[in-house]
């Protein structure tokens, strides 16, 4: 019974933890220097074609759902 109740947790945490993840599981964003502007640096993302400039880090989000282009 122990074992059934572990594994039943388990399960619950995997399952919070990949719906967590879900908005950027989709894109994989990669820097264009080519396409920055001053201290925004453009990202691309090879999954779904949007762009989004950020001026610190990568995109934490897909951007597909707003017309495959966009910024954050």
């Amino acid at each position: 019974m122990p074992l059934l109740i572990a594994f039943i947790i388990a399960v619950v945490v995997v399952a919070i933890y990949a719906r967590k993840n879900a908005a950027t599981r989709a894109c994989r964003w990669r820097e264009d220097r080519s396409g920055s502007k001053g201290t925004l640096i453009k990202y691309n993302c090879v999954t779904c074609g949007a762009e989004a400039f950020r001026s610190t880090g990568k995109p934490d989000r897909c951007m597909s759902g707003q017309g495959g282009k966009g910024k954050l």
